[in-house]
């Protein structure tokens, strides 16, 4: 059931979480379907509900700075940085655990991943769980494993039905999953890139941000990093503008049950969908898995999109769109 998140619908949801039960919980990012993080019996229904493999960890939720401690071993001066200039935000670091804490959330890992989301209904919904004892929340994406995140609450109810308790918070504003850092190497490694963007990472904090193919060891496992993810059921397939022009023009009034995501109109019939590509990588990233569902009810077959400029500003967009089409 879907609860306008106010004062009530939030006590209640944190009473939820307290016992055991799974919510649909509204981010800046995307809904996140949460679950008691040191809960292991509650975030093993995360695994059941979303079909997603019981070694793929879980990012967890905070209220504030304050609970890290609670969670992770150590923090290394340079991931405080980050928290400093980042929370609350769109940035997970990934910590040295807590022997003994989160063990499902973790994935069986030594490693746990943070976030401290700045949604204010997340916030009131995290202080609201402290209050009944729950530190922290496990929430992935509120939709099956390997599809397109839920950035608005029916999107999350046509996703995992009617039964589940989910607190409306409106459409989430950056629309993409946060950016992930590990912070176990001595070293700043980005697992995933997002809305925070690489340069921001290195000012903030000092040091060059390295890439996770880089390493020698292989870094943690984390959320949302598998070659295919975000995926709708229509074939995504990225291309050039002039190349999507081209290809329209070839096929002439064969294109039929197409979904186009460009910057500009093509030149085509009635048989595919156009949809406006933003100049803006931010808004971009808003529209863009919103764009995938729309296209996807519409029936299309596959989904063809402009590959956006290859800059640090779109990182984050891109990466989703490569594994929507892997």
């Amino acid at each position: 059931m879907i609860l306008m998140a106010d004062e009530r619908a939030i006590a209640q949801a944190a009473r939820a979480l307290r016992d055991g039960q799974l919510v649909g919980l509204p981010t800046e990012t995307v809904y996140g379907l949460a679950a008691h993080a040191t809960d292991d019996a509650a975030v093993a229904q995360i695994f059941v509900a979303k079909g997603r493999p019981a070694d793929h960890p879980l990012i967890v939720h905070v209220a504030s700075a304050a609970q890290v401690p609670f969670f992770a071993e150590q923090v290394p001066e340079f991931a405080q940085r980050l928290i400093d200039a980042f929370w609350p935000g769109p940035l997970t670091l990934i910590l040295p655990r807590q022997s003994g804490v989160a063990t499902a959330s973790a994935g069986g890992q030594d490693s746990i991943g943070l976030r401290c989301p700045s949604h204010p209904v997340a916030q009131a919904l995290l202080r609201a769980g402290l209050t009944l004892g729950v530190q922290g929340v496990s929430a992935p994406s509120a939709n099956r494993f390997g599809r397109v995140s839920p950035t608005t609450a029916a999107h999350v109810q046509s996703e995992l039905g009617q039964d589940l308790l989910i607190l409306d918070g409106g459409e989430c504003a950056v629309g993409i999953e946060s950016t992930i850092i590990d912070c176990t190497r001595g070293e700043p490694v980005l697992l995933r890139p997002g809305h925070i963007t690489r340069p921001q990472i290195e000012a903030a904090c000092g040091r060059t941000v390295l890439d996770k193919d880089a390493l020698i060891q292989a870094a943690p496992r984390a959320s949302g990093t598998l070659e295919s993810h975000y995926a709708p059921r229509a074939k995504v397939r990225l291309m050039l503008a002039q190349d999507i022009d081209a290809k329209l023009l070839a096929l002439g009034p064969h294109a039929n049950n197409l979904g186009v995501w460009s910057a500009q109109r093509p030149d085509a019939g009635a048989g595919v969908v156009w949809r406006e590509q933003p100049t803006s990588a931010e808004q971009a990233a808003h529209d863009l898995f919103s764009v995938l569902r729309d296209l996807d009810a519409r029936g299309v077959t596959q989904i063809w999109v402009q590959l956006p400029p290859d800059t640090p500003e779109w990182e984050g967009v891109r990466d989703r769109l490569h594994r929507a089409a892997a």
